[in-house]
């Protein structure tokens, strides 16, 4: 009796093992790139051996304006995109995702209230948030149950250049940038209403003439690191969870390489999803900074700077933490990198041709 029950809890073991097995063999990676001057969307799929294959190119439809930028987000759920047009009338897109192929179908344009540098998701996925840098100002607008959009149900206006706008890991706050007012925004969140208010203190300023452009959360929620764009300094925040602020900042690093001489322009900013290393896109040089994190302080150490395709605006890193995607607006392409596991150094592994201006990068898996 004995023996038969080890050998059923045994081929339960071999089962459940076999299972994992399967569902991650079974597992995809998909990478959607926003290209704004062709105003289309590259889908491709992420091998486990940092191969990219191309698996459709999508055109988002409404009016074209060349130069701006193409926003993208993907759902909680994973299972929609959604594209912010920065051309009247503004919209943003909704495309369902097949969850198989990772190919997009369309849904349909929701209003927005204004151009919009930046999109972003509530932890519930209903409400979608959004800053605009030439409105100054920041929205919330439902999302109904098909996925479009709603009109904007709140509008709070700010100080110049909203840049970007994010949710907290516990959903019950919200940070966004004033690059003109060179300060970030703290507000509560109200995930049942979607309802934004000012928490205390509403703002935190950055050095003047700095501006505040992207910012990013630790995986440990114990830090927000913010890019900003016209110096390129990369401040280190630690992050009170509890009252939803941020704290006096630990670190001011650099994203300019060694011996940089120009007018600084930084663009983008992500952390590995074990929180190890980070990143910064740094336009004027065409480079990527690379850090390591130390987990008990935040701080950062600079890693090296690592040659990009050019003017690289957006990037991102896979949910495996293997591989770096970043897009250069003026080479209409895209590089991919692997990055050391010990070290967080990148290496260069192939560039591929994108459509025209590549301006943002989402990388999803999905089962």
């Amino acid at each position: 009796m004995h023996a038969r029950r080890a050998l059923h809890r045994i081929g339960m073991v071999v089962a459940a093992f076999a299972a994992l097995a399967m569902s991650q063999a079974m597992a995809a990676t998909f990478v959607y790139v926003g290209n704004a001057d062709s105003q289309d969307i590259n889908v491709l799929e992420l091998k486990a051996n940092g191969d990219l294959s191309a698996v459709e190119t999508v055109k988002v439809p409404g009016p074209a304006k060349p130069g701006g930028s193409l926003p993208l987000v993907i759902s909680p759920e994973k299972h929609r995109l959604y594209a912010a047009l920065r051309n009247e009338p503004y919209t943003a897109v909704t495309f369902d995702i097949d969850a198989r192929t990772g190919k997009l179908e369309l849904v349909g344009p929701g209003p927005l209230a204004d151009s919009m540098a930046y999109i972003t998701i509530d932890r519930t996925g209903r409400f979608l948030l959004a800053a605009s840098y030439g409105g100054n100002k920041v929205t919330v607008s439902a999302i109904g149950p098909n996925g479009v959009i709603a009109p904007a149900e709140q509008v709070v206006n700010t100080q110049p250049n909203a840049h970007a706008i994010v949710v907290d890991p516990t959903n019950r706050y919200v940070l966004h940038t004033s690059l003109g007012g060179d300060v970030v925004y703290q507000q509560k969140f109200d995930p049942r209403t979607g309802k934004l208010t000012p928490n205390d203190p509403p703002t935190v300023s950055v050095k003047a003439k700095g501006g505040p452009r992207h910012l990013v959360f630790s995986p440990d929620r114990k830090f927000v690191y913010l890019l900003n764009e016209l110096d390129a300094a990369i401040y280190v925040f630690p992050w009170d969870a509890k009252t939803g602020t941020l704290m006096k900042e630990v670190q001011v690093a650099s994203a300019l390489p060694k011996g940089f001489d120009g007018k600084p322009w930084a663009a983008d900013i992500h952390l590995t999803p074990d929180g190890k290393y980070l990143y910064a896109s740094e336009r004027t040089s065409s480079t990527l900074a690379a850090f390591g994190v130390d987990p008990k302080t935040g701080t950062l150490s600079a890693i090296g700077s690592y040659a990009a395709a050019k003017q690289p605006r957006g990037f991102a890193i896979d949910p495996s933490g293997r591989y770096l995607l970043a897009v250069g607006q003026l080479s209409d392409s895209m590089t991919s990198y692997t990055i050391d596991k010990k070290t967080g150094v990148l290496t260069r592994l192939t560039e591929i041709p994108m459509g025209k201006n590549p301006n943002w990068v989402e990388i999803v898996a999905l089962p």
